[in-house]
């Protein structure tokens, strides 16, 4: 029996690895944690479509949800070491690999949605999305995940004052932590599959994501208070192996790509609708949606723009600040 579990970390190894070729197909895992009603799994179910399409059926991308093969972080390790070809992150954990990726969670740097997509599609955008090939982690394209903003159990978040000694759930991001602690209330970084469980045990008072997310995790079942402050926008990436990456041929390559930049295209279109029948569902549910005065947070974190400075994070800033 002892032997049986010894090998078992080998079996699980070798049933997850990253691209492997089944009857001249190539076949490309790719797991993530939300759920499959998310307007994220329903893009890369498209991607996988577009894929076998454009490969006339060579390639072929399995999809593993809801945390199946693990967290966020352990599923960015296992395509590190090529035991996993790609996964779906929040760039917020992707600047403890990439420090300039610090600049999605530092709060208020884009005007709007149009300038935020702006820096996304231009030399700036792209130049991030690959930086992370130093630590085997290429980007392939952004996916749309809107403004995160505050919710809470009890408490109605009307001003940063109100903030003042709520434990927040963060991402395992320093900025976000950061950035909580200027609000003025507590951080505190747990697991996205836990959240549920320390709202209602009330091991946090609230945390901050966007409106599907919201809804889709069933948060608004015990989160009763949803501020659209819209502190951050922070975008999810699609990661592929480095390994997994150089493994590919230019022509299989190509054909990824292009079915990831459709997908992309038909994530914001999914993502656009979902946050507004998000909003309707769990306002209806009994949340209330609160609009506050957005310059009051703007305030309170100016101070997080000016700490940069002497980063790499503050070169990028400056080079999103003067694009037309």
């Amino acid at each position: 029996m002892t032997f049986f579990r010894l090998l078992l970390p080998v079996f699980l190894l070798f049933s997850i690895v990253g691209c492997k070729i089944q009857d001249e197909t190539t076949v490309l895992k790719l797991a993530h944690a939300l759920d499959t009603q998310h307007p994220v799994h329903k893009a890369l179910d498209y991607m996988a479509d577009r894929l076998a399409y454009h490969s006339a059926g060579t390639m072929r991308v399995d999809i593993y949800p809801a945390g199946q093969l693990g967290t966020e972080r352990e599923l960015m390790e296992l395509l590190q070491i090529g035991s996993l070809a790609m996964t779906k992150v929040s760039s917020s954990p992707m600047e403890g690999f990439v420090p300039a990726m610090k600049i999605f969670s530092v709060p208020y740097v884009f005007r709007d949605n149009d300038h935020f997509w702006q820096v996304l599609n231009s030399d700036i955008g792209r130049e991030l999305l690959v930086a992370g090939e130093t630590v085997r982690l290429r980007g392939l394209a952004y996916y749309d995940a809107g403004s995160r903003s505050f919710y809470s159990v009890n408490k109605p978040v009307h001003t940063p004052a109100d903030l003042n000694g709520l434990k927040i759930r963060v991402q395992l991001s320093p900025t976000a932590i950061e950035m909580v602690r200027a609000f003025g209330g507590s951080a505190t970084p747990i697991s996205w599959g836990e959240l549920y469980t320390a709202l209602q045990q009330g091991v946090v008072d609230g945390a901050e994501n966007n409106p599907p997310s919201f809804y889709s995790s069933k948060h608004y079942e015990v989160a009763k208070y949803f501020t659209l402050n819209e502190h951050t926008m922070v975008p999810d990436i699609i990661l592929i192996s480095q390994y997994v990456w150089n493994g590919l041929t230019p022509q299989q390559q190509e054909w990824l790509q292009k079915a990831m930049d459709e997908s992309v295209i038909y994530q914001r279109e999914l993502w656009q609708k979902s946050t507004e029948e998000s909003l309707a569902t769990v306002e209806a549910a009994g949340v209330q949606i609160i609009r506050p005065d957005k310059s009051l947070f703007m305030q309170q974190v100016q101070s997080m723009h000016d700490a940069l400075q002497g980063t790499p994070a503050y070169d990028v800033l400056q080079k999103i600040q003067n694009l037309k």
